[in-house]
């Protein structure tokens, strides 16, 4: 039963604009107490029974404050207060925090189906992290199968089209085949341009990648990103469920070790709220449309050239790898991979001459032996070299 405190709360509560639902949530009695209050315009006369109490009590505080930062998985946030001692059930959260989606702001989007095997939905979004216990700004893409919903997403620390490129393989490789078409944002390491006629200028690179793979590359209308809903959405959903659940990592290695049990874990097992049906079981559909990968691997590194000193070094961000002494002084061509591989070629990039791990300048300079054995043996030579000449010139 309500006090005269209990109907001033809900009388200033209703007059503010809060649901009714919320304000009998809040006091642990029905909507219908409510809303008999308020046509009665006082409390009920007599004793008020003691409130019904659950296991959720304790943690609706600690609820409360995950929707104010945006947190609506209710699976997430089981997560999060089942580590904190919760031992009830799901159904009783989920009953608690439904009334509130309505506080909760939403936009439209543009939903299109497709059939199996026909698109994947590429996408790129970014947040702040914790990592190895210092702030760090965390990119991840993110690619989406139009048909399943099956989903893939890699965390980086750039947004480069190298990076652009090694995220896509990446999914095709998870997914175990490419699609017959890809659907991309506008940019740059993708989508030079738009004309006024409609034709899209893509960049040569992801051309070259597309050609390997045999998709056919789809951008979407300039200002229009949104008409790649699926993805949209789930670049929120991994910022609103991975990233709520995990919220710092020693590495960024550590990270997609977690981002690829998560998949396996959750992504793969949810019912789609708009299939209506589990996501892995939707994928196995799927899967004998999508065209089958290349024996070897479309190469994502970066493509640089350097001058080689006199001493049989090239200079790559801030320290000094070794080359063979016939390339001293000479250009040649250098390609590092995104896992920190340096690899030298001549210079018309035919043949490989040297390869080095990337270390930082901390670490020295890396020598390979036997780069310099003839360079060494002209500096021995001198060093020995017979001066009888000098004292006959005297």
């Amino acid at each position: 039963m309500l006090t005269k405190e209990d109907y001033m709360h809900i009388k200033t509560e209703h007059a503010s604009g809060v649901y009714q639902k919320d304000i009998a949530a809040n006091l642990g009695v029905s909507p219908k107490t409510i809303r008999r209050a308020l046509k009665r315009r006082s409390a009920p006369s007599g004793k008020r029974p003691l409130a019904k109490t659950s296991k959720l009590d304790p943690f609706k505080v600690l609820i409360d404050e995950h929707l104010r930062q945006g947190v609506w998985n209710a699976r997430v946030i089981e997560s999060i207060i089942r580590e904190q001692g919760y031992t009830g059930g799901y159904t009783i959260l989920a009953d608690y925090i439904k009334p509130k989606r309505s506080l909760r702001k939403s936009r439209e989007t543009v939903r299109f189906e497709t059939a199996p095997g026909v698109q994947l939905q590429n996408d790129w979004g970014e947040l702040w992290s914790m990592v190895a216990g210092e702030p760090k700004k965390l990119h991840f893409t993110v690619n989406t199968l139009g048909y399943s919903r099956r989903l893939h997403f890699w965390i980086t620390d750039r947004e480069d089209a190298e990076h652009t490129y090694e995220g896509l393989i990446r999914a095709f490789e998870y997914f175990g085949g490419t699609t017959a078409q890809v659907l991309v944002d506008n940019q740059k390491s993708m989508v030079i341009s738009h004309d006024s006629r409609g034709r899209v200028r893509y960049n040569t690179a992801f051309l070259d990648m597309a050609g390997y793979y045999g998709f056919t590359p789809r951008a979407c209308r300039p200002y229009r990103a949104r008409t790649k809903g699926k993805d949209e959405r789930m670049v929120g959903y991994i910022k609103h469920n991975f990233f709520q659940r995990y919220r710092s990592f020693a590495s960024i290695e550590e990270a997609n070790n977690l981002a690829l049990a998560w998949l396996a874990t959750v992504t793969d097992r949810r019912l789609h709220g708009t299939v209506k049906e589990i996501v892995s079981v939707r994928f196995k559909r799927e899967r004998p449309h999508l065209l089958t990968l290349p024996a070897v691997r479309f190469d994502t590194s970066y493509r640089e050239r350097r001058q080689v000193g006199f001493d049989g070094y090239i200079d790559v961000g801030g320290n000094r790898y070794s080359v063979p002494d016939d390339y001293r002084a000479r250009e040649v061509a250098v390609k590092i991979s995104l896992d920190g591989r340096l690899r030298v070629y001549s210079g018309d990039g035919t043949a490989l001459i040297a390869e080095h791990q990337l270390q930082s300048t901390a670490d020295g300079w890396s020598t390979v032996p036997g780069h310099h054995a003839r360079l060494w043996r002209e500096t021995l030579s001198a060093q020995y070299r017979d001066l009888s000449v000098y004292e006959e010139v005297i």
